[in-house]
């Protein structure tokens, strides 16, 4: 079957475009801008690519066209794909019907940590020996791509609650009918899709809705939110975690940088862990996967030897550079809480160190200004905030970041924060570049100015 995909170098939709190669389709695809990585994984694979979206691009006329959800009506392809009455699909309709029907589905959901979770639990299943097929937000270092399929019997997915088509405005998770389904958190955000947090609630409520009675849902028992939808009515299982032992799993005798801590499970130790990620977040991603992984019958302490050898996720706190004790990580937070945590993090890691936050707020509810009254407080474990100010910012971020004094600096131009940056930085500094986008290739800039 010829399929071609709209939007296919977006990182689920390219997962979606390497799935179905695998399963023998012949695949090719559309997109505005044609780039790396996603660009080399799908030719590696075999795929052909087309720059833009034109008419020509279904010629000769594709068996079936799956749209991508950032794909709207004026589409120039998506008007064609509707003109000629050439039949669509979503990804995630099409995922369902053709690979995840068939598996035991493990998804992750959750406003923060889905990507990191995902392939924490893609790796305890590899790691197990049960072959898994996953599609992940990310390219997961232990793997070193985002997505595969396999004839396992199991699946583990990044469930994302943003929408799922043009003619699909439910969440896409809902396609997916997990039997493993983590929570991690919920909080407000893709502004650009959802109204407020009672929007996102319902969505998650319809999740839980069509999971079956023998579906296990693992959720943090301290998430108010997250409390608020399972009130709203739960009919499976139900396994808490939480770093309290009033949960049903909880951490124990943690580092203070969380490289170590004990499992525990209703007050007993049930293995321990010694991995390279930083943070209590992190750790928490990791009980998670452990209780997810453990609901198919993969062993506490099996888990726990994987995550010895886990190796986390690009743009996750991700360490690209380090001379002298000055290192340069890329991190892919663009939420308070996720900037919070992060910085965090690094501080429990490097408390002796400074922490230099160079942050670009460009998810669509950051430019919309969603966060703008929230955002300086996550900044308070950093020494130096620098916060650059894109043209499509619809906020003057330099007011809301007030608060902050001297420590903070807006700019206009990535090239002088750059060159500042290099003028000022001491040995031994923790700079953190954070951004949901490429940020005008900082990072290799910085690493440029400071080699």
């Amino acid at each position: 079957m010829h399929m071609h995909i709209l939007g296919i170098c977006g990182t689920f939709m390219g997962g979606i475009a390497q799935i179905a190669r695998k399963l023998g389709h012949d695949v090719t695809g559309s997109d505005q801008n044609v780039y790396p990585p996603m660009s080399d994984q799908l030719e590696k694979a075999g795929i052909e690519l087309m720059q833009g979206y034109k008419a020509e691009h279904l010629k000769p006329m594709p068996d079936i066209v799956i749209v991508g959800n950032t794909i709207s009506r004026g589409n120039p392809e998506l008007e064609t794909v509707l003109n000629e009455q050439i039949p669509f699909t979503s990804g995630p309709e099409w995922l369902y019907n053709d690979v995840l029907k068939k598996k035991h589905v493990l998804a992750v959901s959750g406003t923060h940590g889905k990507t990191t979770t995902t392939t924490i639990l893609s790796w305890i299943l590899e790691y197990a020996g049960l072959n898994p097929g996953f599609l992940i937000g990310g390219v997961a270092e232990n793997f070193g791509i985002s997505a595969r399929y396999t004839d396992s019997d199991y699946f583990v997915i990044e469930a994302d609650e943003y929408d799922t088509a043009f003619s699909d405005k439910r969440s896409k998770f809902i396609h997916y009918h997990p039997k493993t389904l983590i929570i991690n958190n919920i909080e407000f955000d893709h502004a650009d899709i959802f109204q407020d947090i009672a929007a996102i609630r319902r969505e998650f409520h319809h999740l839980l809705r069509i999971l079956p009675e023998q579906a296990r849902v693992i959720y943090p028992s301290d998430d108010e939110e997250v409390k608020n939808v399972l009130d709203m009515g739960c009919w499976s299982q139900k396994e808490s975690f939480n770093k309290e032992v009033s949960a049903n799993w909880s951490i124990d005798s943690a580092e203070v940088d969380f490289r170590y801590f004990k499992v525990i499970h209703e007050g007993k130790e049930l293995g321990e862990v010694n991995w390279s990620l930083i943070g209590e977040h992190n750790a928490n991603n990791a009980l998670a996967a452990i209780i997810a992984a453990e609901h198919i019958g993969v062993s506490v302490d099996k888990a726990c030897a994987a995550l010895s050898e886990f190796k986390s996720v690009k743009r996750r706190l991700e360490r690209l550079f380090e001379s002298n004790g000055t290192c340069v990580y890329d991190d892919f937070a663009h939420h308070p809480t996720a900037i919070s945590k992060t910085l965090e993090a690094l501080h429990q890691h490097a408390p002796d160190s400074r922490i230099i936050a160079v942050m670009e707020p460009r998810s669509n509810t950051m430019r919309m200004g969603y966060h703008a009254e929230t955002l300086a407080a996550s900044f308070d474990k950093a020494d130096m905030v620098l916060l650059f100010q894109a043209d499509n910012v619809d906020w003057d971020i330099a007011k809301h970041m007030a608060e902050l004094g001297e420590r903070c600096r807006v700019f206009k131009d990535i090239e002088e924060i750059v060159s500042l940056i290099a003028e000022e930085y001491q040995p031994g500094d923790q700079i953190v570049v954070m951004s949901n986008g490429g940020f005008g290739g900082i990072h290799r800039k910085l690493i440029e100015a400071l080699s």
